[in-house]
């Protein structure tokens, strides 16, 4: 069996936003902001600490609503990740690092998150890769999440 860590799954999404690269990667930079927009439907989230600079840690609580069917990776209803900086390039892209805190072997490892912003005419082609997601995230529900996320972010910067 391969380890979670390196098992090689990639998932992705992507979407043409109607906003400049700025505005986007602006609302990547301010914890208050970010905890508006990223948590995807039927979420809602919390972040602990956050340096958005090269090294920096971040550290953020998603929490499931109630009605929500199936548990979280650290408690029966949140997701703890916690996180480094590793590339940031202003209105291009931002890499970052990704770890659960879970007790659940199918939730460890690191993934790697890639965001990149590239301008298009009609406002900001916005894409999330996800490199070495652990085998605990259902691809499904992340597809279903990551997509979520990239409609709240044109909600908030449109």
């Amino acid at each position: 069996m391969t380890n979670c860590s390196t098992n090689g799954r990639i998932d992705s999404a992507s979407r043409v936003i109607l906003a400049s690269p700025q505005t986007i990667y602006q609302a990547f930079l301010n914890p208050e902001l970010l905890v508006l927009w990223l948590p995807p439907k039927g979420m809602s989230g919390h972040i602990d600490m956050f340096e958005p600079r090269k090294g920096g840690h971040y550290c953020m609580t998603l929490t499931y609503e109630l009605e929500h069917s199936t548990s979280g990776k650290t408690s029966e209803n949140t997701d703890v990740s916690r996180g480094v900086f590793l590339e940031l390039v202003p209105d291009k892209k931002i890499v970052q690092s990704v770890k659960f805190d879970s007790d659940n072997p199918a939730f460890s490892g690191e993934m790697i998150q890639t965001w990149y912003f590239e301008a298009v005419s009609e406002g900001t082609k916005v894409t999330i890769i996800c490199e070495n997601v652990p085998e605990g995230v259902r691809k499904e529900d992340h597809d279903t999440g990551l997509k979520s996320t990239l409609e709240n972010l044109a909600i908030f910067t449109e």
